[in-house]
């Protein structure tokens, strides 16, 4: 027992991080079923790059750069592309362990193994490491960014700023909202821009931006169109009219439904405070156990520490907070998986925060490692009913349908473990079962008890029946309906 504490005192925080991720993705995935619905989208882009090659990518999907990273690793080494986009998730996680807790080690005397357990325990994104999502390769590369920025910000030079964009670049070609890093970076450096040096440094840090501007205004000057949807959608997300518009329109359907209307005027104040308080809430939510420190009054000393030594990660905060913010109105939804990111810029502060706590409550903070380890475990280790339903009904799909058939899926997973791709629903569930529609389809695959009365009379009015269905351990049930 003695040697085996011996040996783990010798792995560094940042060697126990990395091995200590992967084997976790590893038991997260061994439970693992059925991939999940982004997954499936793109695991089925992945295949169609791989049989009718690259130029297929961008009809399927606006921004395929993940599936094409799929497609190329399976391409190169003939492992299966499920296989490939699980490797790759647990190493870009690994690597985003690794530099986080290289990061904050290097600032926070003492804090390597609290930042370890850290980026291991805490739940915001830990519990995603059995799925297949972009996440990974835009933490992995923003967490990079963020390594090179602060050993730019000390040492300067056009080189280190150079890598600093390369890896916001490729943490872009996940998921775009990376390229508000180079604003962040920015904003680091308003105080120093009284100078000349200051200027330099500014420039240094937007050669691409300032590059990627240049030849977008040259490619419309040569008469060319200049049009990507998924920038599109960016952009227009960011609007400050169509944001007023949205926020407007949603403090008037609040007014108009909650308020009385002597209190209509105060509806905008609601609605705002309200969604602030919700994205605040979720962010403490998903530090798990690690919010309790927060309690702790003396540790919000390291607000100002953390402000400090890792000004570009706490910029960061503030702006995709911001971002946020505008996604929840304009869009009316916000999920933990986009709030994830947060807890990921907040883990030096955290560490800070933690690391005083432990050392005024030496041993309570045994305690508190106790329940951290507890709750890694729990990140990754489910005993909920698995979703074998889904594969039962895409196996019975493939032999009693065909490719042809007008078919309504609740969950496009049906169809893609059918064997089918991953199709887009152009209507919801109610509206595929209301009378203007019904008739589009010969066959319905939804998520339901066979036993719903309002599901009855529909399929007495519309002559449907239950052809076959399929439950898991739990009792979910998939049913598939029709003549």
């Amino acid at each position: 027992m003695l040697d085996t504490l011996t040996r783990l005192r010798r792995i560094s925080p940042v060697q126990l991080a990395f091995f200590g991720s992967l084997l976790l993705s590893l038991i997260a995935v061994v439970g693992t079923v059925t991939v999940g619905k982004d997954a499936a989208r793109y695991l089925y882009v992945s295949q169609q790059i791989v049989e009718h090659g690259s130029a297929v990518a961008f009809e399927l999907f606006n921004w395929p750069w993940f599936s094409l990273l799929l497609a190329g690793t399976h391409w190169i080494s003939g492992v299966s592309l499920e296989l490939v986009a699980y490797l790759w998730c647990a190493l870009l996680m690994a690597g985003t362990c690794a530099l986080l807790v290289a990061i904050t080690q290097r600032q926070v005397p003492g804090g390597g193994y609290w930042a370890c357990l850290l980026v291991l325990a805490i739940p915001a994104f830990n519990h995603l490491r059995n799925d297949i999502i972009r996440e990974f390769g835009l933490w992995f590369f923003c967490t990079l960014a963020f390594s090179l920025a602060l050993r730019w910000q000390e040492r300067g030079g056009w080189l280190r700023a150079l890598l600093v964009q390369l890896a916001i670049v490729a943490a872009a070609l996940f998921r775009l909202e990376a390229v508000l890093l180079f604003p962040v970076l920015g904003l680091c450096l308003v105080g120093e821009l009284q100078t000349r040096e200051g200027w330099r440094r500014l420039l240094q840090i937007n050669l691409f931006p300032l590059a990627g501007i240049v030849a977008a205004l040259l490619w419309l000057l040569s008469g060319h169109a200049l049009a990507q949807a998924r920038v599109d959608y960016v952009v227009a997300l960011l609007d400050p009219r169509s944001f007023l518009a949205g926020f407007n329109a949603m403090a008037s359907s609040f007014a108009k439904v909650a308020l009385q209307k002597y209190s209509a005027d105060e509806a905008r104040q609601v609605v705002f405070f309200g969604l602030l308080f919700t994205l605040l809430s979720k962010f403490v939510a998903q530090c798990g156990p690690f919010a309790l420190p927060l309690l702790y009054r003396p540790g919000w000393r390291g607000v100002a520490e953390y402000w400090r030594k890792f000004r570009p990660l706490a910029w960061a905060w503030l702006v995709y907070f911001c971002v946020l913010l505008i996604f929840f109105i304009q869009e009316r939804f916000i999920n933990s998986r986009y709030v994830s990111f947060l807890n990921l810029l907040a883990v030096p502060l955290l560490t800070i925060v933690l690391l005083c706590f432990a050392r005024n409550f030496p041993r309570l903070a045994r305690i508190f490692v106790v329940m951290a380890l507890l709750v890694m475990l729990q990140n990754v280790v489910s005993f909920s009913a698995k979703k074998t339903h889904y594969l039962e009904a895409g196996a019975w799909l493939s032999q009693h349908t065909s490719p042809a058939d007008a078919i309504f899926y609740e969950d496009s997973r049906f169809a893609y473990y059918a064997g089918r791709g991953y199709p887009y629903m152009p209507v919801t569930r109610e509206q595929a079962m209301s009378a203007e529609h019904a008739q589009k389809f010969r066959y319905f695959v939804l998520i339901a008890r066979p036993d719903d009365a309002a599901l009855q009379l529909w399929m007495t009015q519309q002559h449907k029946q239950v052809l076959t269905q399929f439950a898991n351990r739990k009792g979910d049930t998939v049913l598939v309906l029709g003549d």
